[in-house]
């Protein structure tokens, strides 16, 4: 092939291209095809880096993308497409059959087969191992077809890249060949929409547009039932809808897929028909569930009634028994709700602890605990994050463990996530007390009950006044309102908690109340301030120098802005840019990667997006090992190895290595919109009252947002708009059934 092209050449991509021959393979990771490699370009030597996976020395590369550079290594071209070609001359064979780049295949044995075939080589390789096998001495039948599997292997990735080329970029690309392998291209040309059906990270656009590309046509009935499918899934994920009325799914289906409604009311009907939706009837509507939301919501409701009717009751002598003698052990005297709490605990097999900051939930957790090990119960404690758990486990001195390390999560045979405590592999604990429930969605609480023996006491707790889940559902208050099982509220302020202003000023909102605003002397301040633009300058002050010069230590990593909105100019998108530059700012010491429309920089704060269950860590202070990196962890970027295609971020104590193909899960986290904060605690936290969607603009949001602080809370903005959230007592509302079947049972 020519080789022969300008340095600088556009394509109509307007990306620079380059064009060669792959000379040395500096780096190469196996798992996302992140590739260094030295390219000769005419007469000149190039390296070049980038997702360009099963590539080999002596391949033709076309490659499209710009010119960086590396502070440790130089110039590089970052490859953002790419196309690879086969060679096609008897030298060019050759060399890339000497490369070792199918398997079974050396130098020596290339030159024999290049003898043979010459130009046919390849073909023979690919569609005639057995005459491999019969014509070159020491090749054995197996050998040959080892070699004509590993050629179509590479075959197979060539394809789909230059097939999924126009539509999705190489990292995706690697793990649709993941999936399907050499019938990645055929199973996407038959039907686009499974691969937002059955590959994460794409969506219904990007499927529709590659059918669109392909001439399918737009009442097809693949694309009519995907369609519908997508809408339930979305709703799932970014509404928390665990199911939607039947009309409002058709509705919704046919504005995104521009068809009738009655065509969408087909593809239900079908999916239905083919058990991939389900479908219950409440007060005469019929609501659509994915399988997997039907059956999660269908199981808690079960096991929550077996649960409570399973459980072995303490006599109620013993409970009084029980309680003075934990008085007297700890010298509290438990308030009347504290002790109904702790007595309908030791009396049922389903109990809900509920309440606000300071109303003495940890107290009365701390005293089960210990009533329950004298009893010689076994105790499991859990919460569903990371810093949750941690809180837990420092407020009671026990042990405490995320959700997901208690179900002893792994993987399957073909690789996704599963908990390895299951209905098959029962937890061995009698009492499991949850923390933080609100935030735990319907497939979470499904997966925790599955491993929870029958006779087991499950205690939940958790202020049903915070935002929902991030998930589907609304499992908490769902079981609260069901009123099947004991549910005590605590409402009793403490007389230590009373003194901070952040607990009587959260109370105060949660009540509809306006919250102090004047006091300058405790733990609650507001600072009023105009436009949005002047709010988000006194907030990266107050983060830059009042704090750190004020309270030092507790201000160095223990300030965090919580955000509303992403959107705007107090929002966490905008923040997050200008806080990066007060606080991180550029330096020949930091090394910086420009992802998409992102700038990571060595000391960046960062969060992790989404659950990943398979990404490895280690722990910094005793090189233990583990998985899993969840939705809302926070770290610092420790260091940037563009060069070889990864991020080091540490989490606490834990080392995670990124690849880059993964920074698509990873976001700034100077500033996070107040969902993302749940389950967590920081001492110190900054809020802009700003301008936001009005949706947003809640009682609930500015109840969680305040009850994240630890030891200081500042509002930053207009006093209009805390009283706006203080008088919006609107819930998001969310189309579940668990509360129906609870009511049913």
């Amino acid at each position: 092939m020519d080789n022969r092209i300008e340095f600088g050449a556009r394509d109509n991509y307007g990306l620079e291209k380059l064009e060669g021959c792959v000379e040395q393979i500096i780096y190469c990771n196996e798992e996302n095809g992140y590739t260094v490699c030295d390219m000769s370009v005419d007469e000149d030597m190039v390296t070049v880096c980038g997702i360009m996976p099963l590539l080999n020395e002596g391949d033709g590369l076309c490659v499209y993308g710009k010119w960086v550079h590396n502070a440790k290594y130089g110039r590089q071209f970052s490859v953002e497409q790419y196309e690879r070609v086969m060679p096609a001359d008897v030298a060019s064979i050759l060399r890339y059959l000497s490369s070792r780049a199918i398997k079974g295949i050396g130098p020596k044995t290339a030159v024999k087969i290049v003898e043979a075939f010459g130009e046919e080589s390849f073909d023979v390789i690919e569609n005639h191992p057995d005459w491999l096998a019969d014509s070159i001495k020491g090749i054995s039948y197996k050998t040959a077809l080892a070699a004509s599997e590993s050629f179509k292997e590479q075959s197979g990735i060539r394809s789909a890249m230059m097939f999924f080329r126009d539509y999705f970029g190489a990292a995706t690309t690697v793990r649709i060949y993941k999936k399907w392998g050499s019938a990645a291209v055929d199973v996407a040309k038959k039907n686009p929409y499974r691969l937002c059906n059955e590959i994460d990270g794409i969506g219904f656009e990007r499927a529709d547009a590659l059918a669109s590309g392909i001439g399918m046509q737009s009442d097809n009935f693949d694309r009519v039932m995907s369609g519908v499918h997508y809408v339930l899934q979305r709703n799932s994920a970014q509404n928390g809808h665990v199911c939607l009325p039947r009309e409002k799914l058709c509705e919704s289906a046919s504005q995104l897929l521009g068809v009738e409604i009655e065509v969408c009311d087909k593809g239900v009907s079908e999916l239905l028909r083919l058990e991939k939706l389900k479908y219950v009837v409440c007060d005469g509507v019929q609501l659509i569930y994915t399988k997997s939301d039907y059956e999660d919501e269908k199981y808690i409701a079960q096991k929550l009634v077996l649960l409570d009717k399973t459980c072995a009751a303490v006599d109620v002598r013993d409970i009084d028994r029980f309680i003075e003698g934990e008085e007297r052990r700890s010298g509290i005297k438990y308030a009347a709700l504290q002790k109904a709490a702790i007595s309908d605990a030791l009396r049922y097999g389903v109990t809900v602890l509920t309440g606000g900051p300071g109303t003495g939930k940890t107290t009365v957790v701390r005293a089960l605990i210990r009533i329950f090990e004298s009893m010689d119960f076994t105790v499991a404690l859990a919460a569903p994050t990371g810093r949750a758990a941690k809180r837990l486990s420092e407020a009671t001195s026990s042990d405490a463990k995320t959700i997901h390390r208690l179900l002893e999560m792994g993987y399957e045979n073909d690789g996704r996530a599963a908990f390895k405590r299951n209905e098959f592999d029962l937890l061995d604990e009698e009492v499991i007390i949850v923390d933080e429930a609100s935030m735990i969605d319907n497939a979470l609480m499904s997966a925790l009950l599955k491993a929870i023996k029958v006779g087991a006491r499950l205690i939940i707790i958790g202020d049903a006044d915070q935002l929902p889940s991030v998930g589907a559902g609304n499992v908490l208050r769902d079981i609260i309102e069901s009123d099947r099982f004991s549910t005590v509220c605590l409402t009793e302020i403490f007389r230590q908690a009373e003194q901070s202003l952040i607990i009587r000023n959260a109370h105060a909102i949660n009540k509809g109340n306006m919250p102090e605003l004047c006091v300058k002397d405790n733990d609650f301040f507001y600072l009023k301030r105009g436009d949005d633009r002047e709010i988000s300058l006194t907030v990266t002050e107050l983060c830059r120098d009042r704090l750190p010069r004020a309270y030092g230590d507790m201000a160095k990593n223990g300030i965090q802005v919580l955000c509303a909105s992403r959107k705007g100019e107090s929002g966490t998108e905008h923040l997050n840019v200008i806080l990066q530059g007060a606080l991180n700012p550029a330096s020949r010491a930091k090394k910086e990667y420009k992802f998409k429309d992102k700038l990571f920089r060595e000391g960046d704060r960062v969060m992790q997006t989404r659950n990943n269950y398979d990404i490895g860590w280690e722990r910094t202070v005793d090189g233990k090992e583990g998985n899993g990196v969840f939705n809302g962890d926070i770290g610092v970027i420790n260091s940037i190895k563009s060069n070889e295609g990864f991020f080091e971020i540490l989490f606490d104590d834990r080392s995670v290595i990124y690849d880059i193909s993964l920074l698509d899960d990873i976001e700034h986290a100077y500033a996070i919109t107040v969902h993302k904060s749940q389950g967590s605690e920081y001492p110190i936290v900054v809020m802009p009252m700003c301008s936001a969607p009005k949706m947003l603009h809640t009682r609930n949001l500015l109840y969680t947002a305040v009850t994240r602080a630890q030891n200081m809370v500042i509002l930053v903005g207009r006093e209009s708009i805390i009283a706006e959230m203080v008088a919006n007592d609107r819930q998001s509302d969310r189309y579940t059934g668990l509360k129906t079947r609870l009511l049913k049972k």
